[in-house]
């Protein structure tokens, strides 16, 4: 990756991605985590019980300083270049890859081989952009605005956009095939009022990421 994430805050890369627990088996022994951040994540699995061990994967080292305290290791390196060595010869019951997809030149790819890492029936679950947000949509049809963000969907270090469909196909690359798919609504926004009005009839638009678990075939 050669992108700029000179502007991120430290807060990019912390925070625990809750929102993935009904994609979740009820436990997974080994968990490896593609751009862990700070391990909020996995710190919030463990304290709940839901993993036992974790491993991770981290572009960047100053991102890693507090998640080594929660992973047995973490990796630091582009993942796209390094997945093939990294952890060589170990298999995981869950891989996640939150927030991390979009930001890769060839995610297909990527999935495609991280996923021989895992044990058949491992899961992987991903969270990707839905560009078919309103937020973006909007401004897009009645100004002709495209305005990249340092996050956010238009975060300018993004290198893909996916839709509802376009995140399923990703998730079901290989050997993987598709459990669920959950769109995610940011709560507290005129967003989150019109999925409630429209009882979630509005989802596709109303969504800003989708959530999106796999199990891998024997």
């Amino acid at each position: 990756m050669s992108q700029d994430y000179g502007n991120k805050t430290a807060a990019y890369f912390a925070g625990a991605r809750t929102q993935i627990a009904p994609l979740l088996p009820a436990r997974a022994a080994r968990v490896l985590e593609v751009g862990c951040g700070a391990g909020q994540t996995v710190r919030w699995l463990r304290e709940t019980g839901r993993i036992e061990r974790a491993w991770g994967l981290e572009l960047f080292e100053s991102a890693t300083v507090l998640a080594r305290e929660h992973f047995e290791e973490v990796i630091v390196g582009d993942a796209e270049v390094i997945v093939d060595t990294a952890f060589q010869g170990m298999r995981f019951d869950m891989i996640l890859c939150l927030d991390v997809l979009e930001h890769m030149v060839d995610p297909w790819h990527f999935l495609t081989r991280v996923q021989r890492a895992l044990v058949p029936g491992g899961k992987v679950i991903i969270s990707v952009p839905n560009i078919r947000c309103a937020r973006v949509l909007w401004p897009l049809l009645t100004r002709g605005e495209w305005r990249y963000t340092d996050d956010g969907i238009l975060d300018r270090t993004h290198l893909r956009f996916f839709t509802r469909q376009s995140a399923i196909d990703l998730a079901g690359t290989g050997d993987l095939r598709v459990d669920r798919c959950m769109g995610s609504v940011r709560p507290n926004t005129r967003l989150a009022r019109l999925d409630r009005w429209t009882r979630g009839l509005m989802r596709e638009f109303t969504s800003f990421q989708y959530l999106v678990a796999a199990s891998r075939q024997g």
